[in-house]
């Protein structure tokens, strides 16, 4: 059974910085996933991509009001997926849920919507308070 466990959320400052985790069980990295994905969701708005990643690490999507601010990253060795999120503003809070695509796609292709992906976790809440 592929269970994916985010941890890392807090209260931080604006300005300030967080690593958001994303361990996956059930399911080797390296051999099965397809794609990695951090998505967000803030009360009373829908859920959005915030950062994907290719199977292969080699392309990454990153949503706009995310760029340059916050970086996607995988350790396939530990089966873990990894968000660091700096230069934090208000605006970024909302529940973080990693998710993971087994389906067959390119290993170049970084998921960028919901439906693509398979696996999801059950959140993490990063709250930077205005």
């Amino acid at each position: 059974q592929v269970q994916l466990v985010e941890s890392g959320g807090g209260l931080v400052q604006a300005g300030g910085s967080l690593r958001l985790s994303c361990v996956a069980s059930g399911l080797k990295f390296s051999t099965y996933a397809m794609g990695w994905g951090w998505f967000r969701q803030a009360p009373g708005k829908e859920r959005e991509l915030v950062a994907a990643i290719s199977r292969n690490g080699g392309s990454t999507y990153y949503g706009d009001s995310v760029k340059g601010r916050f970086t996607i990253s995988r350790d396939n060795a530990k089966n873990t997926l990894y968000l660091q999120m700096n230069s934090l503003k208000p605006e970024d809070t909302a529940v973080y849920y990693c998710a993971s695509r087994t389906r067959y796609s390119s290993t170049y292709y970084a998921p960028t919507s919901s439906p693509e992906y398979d696996y999801w976790g059950q959140g993490t809440q990063v709250t930077v308070p205005s």
